[in-house]
């Protein structure tokens, strides 16, 4: 046994077996861990992390999921290392103050920038947010790579396929054996001007490049005070340092004094340990000029220092609190990355550029492969379902005799495999409606678009374009005028100050918005269900509607007047008491009925409907108001106020609309006209005064006309009998229809 073992035994020197051994690891650390892909500016495990939530269907419009479940799916499937890792690096895709644009929409204690670290992840939730949706953008359509996850049971894409420039909208660190990463972030319309200009012009200089791009964007702001020839001395080389330096200004007080207060901090920093550095400072009077330090910090940062006297310039004191303290950092820039090729090196900007967008291209050739691929299968079936349509009684009666139809009708009629296992899986109510004008009409459209196609693969130029289109969308999503979009480091050699609206710091929550029958109003914390609160009203009153929102909401209500008022949803009194009452919010008349509160969505439209039967649609942008006054949208008087607000479906949907005579009333949504303002048409005709509309609501001919009551949905199978003119009476309500005359929701 001993004399197996030893000649098992192969003899190497222990410096050359420890080479060997940590080389592998050193490779393994810096491709599998540290360094990002210059594709998708990703890291293995935050791929993993997006495509599993991907397949989790954790998209933008799916309700929050606890992270615990995100990270054990991440582990069992794709990521063999600890759960610290896939969590540490889930909460940073979700901290506004760590990436420029958020992959992650995390609900609950995802850490502060005070350093305060994030709660448990059986705490936490999370979801994907519209720019992770981007980078993964046609990722099921053979765009890129699939590989074996670490137990061969499934598969995972080996990059992202997405035109959305992540490497440098949102930056990346990472240190390796030997080697280290730090990207900045930058502003994602700036970098895709830039990657428009290396398409029109591929061998730009780094000097037109950084004229599109302006340097870093940081998430926490600041100023950047390099000059324009270091900028382009880092980018052309890949590797420097910027300066960066926090945002402040003077405010005056009483008696001539003044404080200085500090908005924005360099990007990295934690803020509760910079205030702490600058107060020992203080005590151990390295700061003459300099009396106090107070963090007022809320949502926003507010850093207050209080001068020694009136008499310190607050330049002066500035410059000398950015040469002692973390006010002015450096960023030191590596742009290290993973290439095309799987190798690290360090590239410079037009590097990453070309790269990012020869990565594109061959996503751009591989989906409209796949498309093809779809077009032409799509064609060969529609040729055997007009050979159907033409010979519909003979394929029923093989399919109905024959014992091997699929071999008959292959043979009879000439058709493949495939035509014969499309015809032989089709339901016979669907082969009944099989029309020959509309198996014509969509081969020939499929026959346009697959001959786009190929001109598309034949032609550069024609891809050149297609890539521009996709950059176009992305700076159109995140312009500048937008929230997110809007550049926040400024470039100090450039002179100018970017305006801030304070709307854009309202922190996003979800809110529940609870409306009583006396007008009292409130909002509760969280998308709460209200069987499980403890909610109490006043003596007397009762609950009248709640509903979801979000913080950053426009919450509007509709009152019998005919006006339109609107409340900030971050503005609404807590749920812990009974809220205030919306009267004294706003001028709403005592004897005025609130008709309907809702969340406005100004891209929407609304169709109101006064007492008797008139009515008109309006668009959400002209229900906003402005003042406490509110805005006269309806004009309605006290014989015929506004009664109902609806939101519209779209000229393809039907109204219905009942009155109190038991009439139905069924027309086409595109007989209503749009207003701004005014008493609108006729849209249900009454003769008696006494007579008056009970309720309306759209629906498509694919989801049918029904009601809901206690007792569950009725949907009519046949409602042609209610159809008829706009401002005719209707005729009597179907049987069965709730003697409240509401459709119900």
């Amino acid at each position: 046994m001993i004399k197996e073992i030893q000649e098992n035994i192969s003899g190497q020197q222990l410096s050359e077996a420890l080479g060997e051994r940590y080389l592998s690891y050193a490779v393994s650390t810096i491709v599998s861990r540290a360094l990002p892909d210059v594709r998708d500016g990703l890291k293995p495990v935050h791929r993993r992390i997006l495509y599993s939530m991907l397949r989790n269907k954790l998209t933008p419009a799916a309700a929050f999921r606890k992270c615990a479940k995100v990270v054990g799916d991440v582990l069992g499937s794709y990521h063999p290392h600890g759960d610290t890792s896939v969590y540490d690096a889930l909460v940073r895709l979700a901290q506004d103050f760590s990436v420029r644009y958020p992959l992650i929409d995390g609900q609950g204690n995802f850490g502060n920038i005070d350093g305060d670290p994030q709660a448990a992840y059986r705490y936490t939730e999370s979801k994907m947010t519209d720019a992770a949706m981007m980078i993964m953008d046609g990722l099921d359509e053979d765009s890129v790579d699939m590989t074996p996850n670490f137990d061969g049971t499934t598969v995972e894409p080996s990059v992202m396929p997405g035109a959305f420039p992540n490497l440098l909208a949102n930056g990346s660190m990472g240190i390796a054996v030997g080697m280290a990463t730090n990207i900045p972030t930058h502003n994602v319309a700036e970098v895709c001007d830039a990657l428009n200009l290396m398409i029109d012009k591929p061998e730009s200089t780094t000097v037109q490049i950084m004229k599109k791009m302006v340097g870093p964007d940081f998430p926490t702001g600041g100023v950047l005070i390099d000059d324009f020839e270091t900028i382009v001395k880092n980018y052309d080389t890949g590797r420097g340092a910027f300066r960066i330096r926090a945002k402040w200004e003077t405010e005056d007080l009483s008696h001539g004094q003044y404080q200085i207060v500090v908005t924005e901090i360099p990007y990295g920093l934690e803020k509760q340990k910079l205030v702490e550095q600058i107060a020992a400072l203080i005590d151990a009077k390295k700061l003459p000029l300099v009396d106090d330090i107070v963090d007022e910090s809320t949502t926003d940062i507010r850093i207050v220092i209080t001068p020694k006297n009136r008499t310190v310039p607050a330049d002066k004191l500035m410059a000398h609190m950015f040469a002692m303290t973390g006010l002015e950092s450096r960023f030191n820039m590596n742009f290290n990355v993973i290439d095309s090729a799987g190798a690290p090196r360090v590239m410079k900007i037009g590097e990453v550029l070309t790269e990012f967008l020869a990565h594109q291209k061959l996503v751009l050739r591989r989906r409209t492969n796949w498309r093809l691929g779809n077009i032409a299968r799509r064609l060969e079936i529609l040729g055997g379902l007009l050979v159907v349509y033409l010979n519909l009684d003979r394929v029923i009666e093989i399919i109905r005799t024959e014992d091997d139809a699929k071999a008959v009708l292959m043979a009879e009629f000439k058709l493949s495999e495939i035509q014969v296992e499309a015809i032989l899986n089709t339901r016979l109510r669907q082969l009944r409606k099989l029309e020959e004008m509309e198996i014509r009409k969509e081969d020939k459209a499929l026959r346009a678009e697959q001959k786009q196609l190929k001109e598309l693969l034949a032609s550069d130029e024609m891809q050149n374009e297609q890539l521009k289109a996709w950059f176009a969308d992305i700076k159109k999503q995140y312009d500048k005028k937008t929230a997110l979009g809007r550049r926040r480091t400024i470039w100090a050699a450039a002179g100018e100050e970017v305006a801030v609206n304070p709307d854009e710091f309202i922190e996003k929550e979800p809110l529940t918005i609870i409306l009583s029958q006396m007008g009292w109003i409130r909002a509760a914390k969280g998308h709460l269900d209200l069987g499980q609160m403890d909610i109490k009203f006043k003596e007397g009153d009762e609950l009248s509607n709640s509903f979801h929102a979000q913080s950053t909401d426009k919450i509007n209500l509709f009152a019998s007047g005919g006006k339109m008022f609107s409340f900030a949803a971050n503005t609404l009194p807590s749920a812990r008491g009974f809220g205030e009452s919306v009267r004294m919010m706003a001028d709403i008349g005592a004897d005025e009925t609130i008709i309907a509160a809702f969340v406005l969505d100004t891209s929407a439209k609304y169709l109101l409907v006064a007492k008797r039967g008139t009515g008109f649609i309006v668009s959400g942008e002209n229900c906003l108001a402005q003042t406490k006054n509110g805005k006269q949208v309806m004009n309605a008087d006290e014989k015929n106020p506004a009664v109902l607000c609806v939101e519209f479906s779209g000229q393809d949907s039907h109204l219905a609309i009942v009155g109190s005579n038991d009439k139905l009333l069924i027309f086409p949504a595109s007989e209503i006209p749009e207003m701004a303002r005014g008493k609108g048409v006729i849209l249900q005709k009454y003769n008696a005064e006494r007579t008056y509309v009970l309720d309306a609501m759209f629906f498509t001919a694919a989801e049918g006309f029904g009601w809901t009551t206690g007792r569950g949905r009725t949907v009519l199978e046949d409602w042609s009998p209610w159809v008829g003119k706009r401002a005719t009476q209707g005729h009597t309500v179907p049987v069965g229809f709730p003697r409240s005359g509401k459709f119900g929701k």
